[in-house]
């Protein structure tokens, strides 16, 4: 079903569903889902949320998306409270909700959400591979053998702690400057302009998906992921899919996948001087960094979907009001095959 929806200022593309509840009772009454999976908090899934209990429909939710923080990164700290008041009214209304990561769901229950499970991610490991390496794409980026990529892919907005990349950018330049460096930002948002002031000298590539990104990934040597605002953040998996050098903080995917100096290097949620220092530590000698993304190769390669998918349909299942309403369809054809969180993670 498609609905309207509201432009988000900074990000083309991007909108809000708009309410609307009676369009969603009038197509559950006719055909009846068993279970309802909510992966927004906006009008549309509050629409969603006040039609299925009032049809008495089951209710799993999902958190991706860290709010009550980004309103500190735009200025509204104001209505961190409110926000998180209205997510936590949200949550406790579904039968479970849905996150990522271990430290998003003890975040959660300090908040007192309720009925937090975990649900993690994969990767397509065919898709994001070390094997897509592609010289000519190096070539256009000023880099030959010897040389370091060092590549960003995300969101580009204040919430991704964009200041500490370039940082880090510059840290890394000044301490080896015998190497030639290059900086390549993957991704679009409403800091784009002033990062491109800021940083001269970086290439900056817009928003990428498929094969192309998966490319652009495997092309360079190093992933440096500052943001402190993830739920997850499946970019972390897709760069040690890759087989980049990842330097990231210790919470969320790169918390649960990333073992400092054995598949990457690890900063302390907050230290800008222990995160610059990692990614310099990765650079210290070519056999450190080899040894570090041939382990991350290793350990992503064994993250994939099906698994999750199994999980998630059990979860669906469980959360049914009754057995009749349990024999959900099962398959061993799997179809969902997630991409890329660039645009929206």
């Amino acid at each position: 079903m498609l609905c309207r929806g509201w432009p988000i200022p900074g990000y083309p593309g991007l909108q809000w569903g708009q309410s609307s509840m009676h369009k969603l009772l009038r197509r559950w009454q006719r055909r009846r889902p068993d279970v309802l999976y909510i992966a927004t908090e906006g009008p549309l899934g509050l629409s969603a949320l006040r039609a299925a209990r009032r049809l008495g429909i089951a209710v799993i939710s999902g958190f991706h998306t860290n709010f009550p923080q980004y309103t500190q990164q735009y200025g509204m700290g104001f209505i961190t409270r409110l926000l998180t008041h209205y997510l936590r009214w949200f949550h406790n209304r579904s039968r479970v909700t849905l996150v990522p990561s271990v430290s998003q769901k003890v975040e959660l229950e300090r908040r007192g959400f309720e009925r937090i499970e975990l649900l993690s991610r994969g990767v397509d490991s065919q898709l994001f591979n070390p094997s897509r390496c592609s010289q000519a794409l190096r070539d256009s980026w000023g880099l030959q053998t010897g040389d370091i990529g060092v590549i960003h892919v995300g969101r580009l907005a204040p919430e991704k702690n964009l200041g500490l990349l370039k940082t880090g950018f510059e840290a890394l330049k000044n301490s080896y400057p015998q190497r030639t460096i290059k900086l390549i930002v993957v991704g679009d948002g409403p800091q784009r302009s002033e990062l491109e002031q800021q940083i001269p000298d970086a290439i900056f590539c817009g928003t990428l998906r498929g094969e192309v990104l998966a490319t652009h990934y495997a092309s360079a040597d190093m992933f440096l992921f500052p943001s402190l605002t993830e739920t997850f953040g499946n970019v972390v998996l897709e760069a040690l899919a890759s087989g980049l050098g990842v330097v990231a903080y210790d919470e969320a995917a790169a918390g649960q996948h990333i073992r400092h100096g054995h598949n990457g290097a690890l900063a302390m949620p907050g230290d800008e001087t222990a995160f610059v220092d990692a990614a310099r530590w990765l650079l210290e000698d070519s056999e450190n960094l080899r040894r570090v993304r041939l382990n991350a190769r290793q350990h992503a390669s064994r993250q994939g979907w099906t698994a999750i998918i199994d999980q998630f349909e059990r979860q669906l299942r469980d959360a049914c009001p009754n057995e009749s309403s349990k024999t959900l369809r099962q398959t061993n054809d799997k179809t969902i095959r997630p991409v890329s969180s660039v645009p929206l993670d």
